[in-house]
């Protein structure tokens, strides 16, 4: 039976780039390896036939007698009985299997302790500020219980006087390797936890690990015009490394509670500022809070509505990590009265005739469309 063009077998040309040729492969690989389809025999044939045509093509030497004598290049080598994996460059057959299937397998080839990750785990806490101190920032002391790389050992997690040594069953790389079907595969060595190292004499206070843990406090700068729901990062400060390993990190996360008076909306404040019917009608000066603690003249003019805003340049809140700010909105609030005296109920009814001598144009203009409307209605 004549075998397969080994392009075929890819899904490749002969103008295929190197590159190309190794994508296409490493599909076919990873769709047939025998450890997701285990008991397929079809698809162990179908990985065997792609690792032979990428073994070959993967080689420009090998690529180019094929290309010009096709698979009697190699038939004689290996008298006529196909491919033989038994033949198979184990080395270029590692650092295939390796780059492809590293992150799949859980190793890498030559893995050693040092890339094994011992790195601390990250710490989160919730920090509730008031409005002022988001606008003018503060020192801020945050006490926690977390991991600290032990004293007495270093971190190293031995004894004084003694230190790591390199495992015996993997010689300090962490992994072991495994025979399984036609190739071998790397596993974590089961002796060290794929550290690469053991301890014989470990440190009493640590027990090994080369953590312990322990209160502490630190400060951290709250900035100017931070927001709610901002995420700060502080590196290094979360829990220690295992055996020497790089800290976590500390996260803060900022709520800013809700002001009586202030509402914000990015680097802008607004607020509702009540003002009575009579000042509204006849206009009026006001004094007004701004955030910072001081106060500020509002000019409000005869006539004023409510709802009408009135903006105060950079009295908002700072933006962050610049010298600039926000603006400060006021939007008035007219108030009616709810309970009259006698009093004021005699000089609204004279106001009110007086009023109705001199009607406002847009009530009038109002009640004639309305008129009108129910006209069409009749």
């Amino acid at each position: 039976m004549s075998k397969k063009d080994y392009y075929e077998t890819l899904g490749v040309s002969k103008n295929s780039t190197p590159d190309e040729i190794k994508k296409s492969y490493r599909n076919l690989a990873m769709k047939y390896h025998p450890d997701r389809n285990q008991g397929d025999k079809k698809a162990e044939a179908k990985f065997k036939e792609a690792s032979e045509a990428y073994q070959i093509l993967s080689d420009p030497k090998k690529k180019s007698q094929y290309d010009q004598f096709g698979h009697s290049a190699f038939d004689q080598s290996q008298g006529g009985g196909g491919f033989d994996f038994g033949g198979f460059d184990s080395g270029a057959f590692s650092d295939i299997f390796d780059d492809f299937f590293g992150d799949f397998m859980g190793s890498s080839r030559g893995r050693s302790k040092k890339s094994r990750s011992n790195r601390g785990s990250d710490l989160k806490i919730n920090l509730n500020i008031t409005l002022e101190e988001a606008y003018f920032g503060k020192k801020q002391t945050i006490n926690l219980s977390a991991s600290d790389k032990c004293i007495k050992c270093n971190g190293s997690g031995a004894e004084s006087g003694s230190k790591p040594i390199n495992c015996s069953s993997c010689g300090g790389y962490g992994t072991v390797r495994a025979r399984q079907g036609f190739f071998s595969i790397q596993q974590t060595c089961p002796d060290c936890g794929g550290e690469g190292r053991v301890i014989s004499s470990p440190c009493r206070d640590c027990r090994g690990s080369g953590i312990v843990k322990n209160k502490k406090s630190l400060a951290i700068q709250i900035p100017k015009g931070i927001e709610d729901g901002t995420q700060m990062r502080l590196a290094g400060k979360g829990e220690a490394g295992y055996r020497g390993g790089s800290s976590g990190d500390l996260y803060v996360f900022i709520s800013v509670q809700k002001h009586k008076i202030f509402q914000r909306s990015e680097d802008n404040l607004y607020f509702k500022f009540p003002i009575s019917m009579i000042d509204a009608a006849l206009g009026t000066e006001v004094e007004v809070p701004t955030i910072d603690g001081g106060k500020s003249i509002v000019k409000i003019p005869e006539g004023t509505q409510s709802g009408r805003q009135f903006r105060l340049k950079s009295k908002g809140m700072p933006v962050l990590k610049t010298s600039t700010f926000g603006d400060l909105y006021i939007e008035t609030e007219v108030l009616i009265p709810e309970n009259l005296n006698k009093e004021q109920k005699q000089l609204l009814e004279k106001f009110r005739a007086i009023q109705n001598n001199n009607e406002n144009s847009e009530i009038k203009n109002f009640f004639n469309k309305a008129k009108k409307f129910w006209e069409k209605i009749d």
